[in-house]
Parts: structure tokens; C-alpha cells; sequence
């Protein structure tokens, strides 16, 4: 049996683009080794750096989830009120329609910014 590998020509162009993606960055990690090292290592030198300021305790300590909670609850609806502006600029050609469906997503929104204050999610305890 003669097994031949069938391979579209379309998908030719992404073969190519996914090698060189991964040629890329095999040498740029390769690189990043190379001239990442430090030279003449000594403990100061090897010890993270945080604004000048000496490092207190374990530079690996866990924070309180809380703060991630609140990074997620930011961006969430940093990104949600980003998709108002293509909204307004189109809003004269929807028409009604668009209103209705920006208004429910608003509703939405605020019902989820209700739960978070519900779940204390923006207290610093």
C-alpha cells in the first residue's frame, strides 16, 4: 500500500506560517538564554529587584484573592463599557433595535456589578 499524505494547497500557507512562527521562537528563547545570563553572577546581583528597595521576606509569598477578584471584576467591566463606543457610532443606522439590545446589556451589566457588591467582592477586609 502506498500511503500518501494528502495535503491541501490552501493550507500550504499556514504550514509555512506556523513553522516560522516556531523557528522564530525557538531562536529568540535560544537568544534570550544566551544574553539573559548574567555575567560575573554574584548574590546581590541575583536577588529580585523591586524599586531600589531591599527585598523583605519571600519575594514568593501568596497573596489574598481578593485582589485578583478585584482584577477580574476591572477588567470585565472596563472591557464591557469598551463595547459602548462602536455602539454610539453606529447607533443611527441599527436604530431601536440597537437601543433595546444596549439597554438590556446594561441591565446586565449593572446585575453583575449588584452581585459583586452582594458577594462583597470591592471590600479590603
Amino acid at each position: 500500500m502506498n500511503a500518501e499524505v494528502y495535503l491541501p494547497s490552501e493550507y500550504l500557507p499556514v504550514l509555512i506560517v506556523i513553522l516560522i512562527s516556531f523557528f522564530i521562537g525557538v531562536v529568540l528563547i535560544y537568544i534570550g538564554a544566551i544574553l539573559g545570563r548574567p555575567k560575573n553572577p554574584y548574590l546581590l546581583k541575583l536577588t529580585p529587584y523591586e524599586c531600589g528597595i531591599p527585598a523583605v521576606g519571600d519575594t514568593r509569598e501568596r497573596f489574598n484573592v481578593k485582589f485578583y477578584i478585584v482584577a477580574i471584576i476591572f477588567v470585565i467591566f472596563d472591557v464591557e463599557t469598551v463595547f459602548l463606543y462602536p455602539w454610539a457610532l453606529v447607533y443611527k443606522h441599527i436604530g431601536l433595535y440597537a437601543l433595546v439590545e444596549m439597554i438590556l446589556f446594561i441591565v446586565i451589566l449593572f446585575l453583575g456589578y449588584i452581585y459583586a457588591l452582594g458577594k462583597e467582592a470591592f471590600k479590603w477586609r
